[in-house]
């Protein structure tokens, strides 16, 4: 599937009340977070989940209200899979890799 970019609270608002969906908070100038990304991207290639990405340094706020609204604490890149509004499961750096994504999203 197509990773979406999302720039606005309305969307991430959208994200919160699907079924399922697949976020990645995105540094566009970290080597890790280009490394995170293409893992990303590897896995959403293969599956039919809803997958969206905030670019950080274009959308702070955005990114701030996505560790408020879940209580977790800001990392970069950082993934999150949200199923009925909650995150099941979350990552950051080195630990974000298709792989994983496979597995928690079965």
């Amino acid at each position: 599937m197509t990773v979406k970019q999302i720039t606005a609270q309305d969307e991430l608002k959208n994200i919160l009340e699907q079924e399922e969906a697949l976020l990645l908070k995105h540094s566009l100038t970290c080597p890790i977070s280009s490394d995170a990304k293409n893992q990303f991207e590897k896995f959403t290639g293969q599956t039919e989940l809803p997958a969206y990405i905030i670019h950080i340094q274009e959308n702070r706020e955005l990114s701030s209200l996505v560790a408020e609204h879940f209580d977790i604490k800001h990392e970069s890149p950082q993934v999150f899979y949200i199923k009925n509004g909650e995150v099941k499961f979350h990552a950051y750096h080195f630990d974000i890799t298709a792989k994983k994504l496979e597995e928690v999203t079965k």
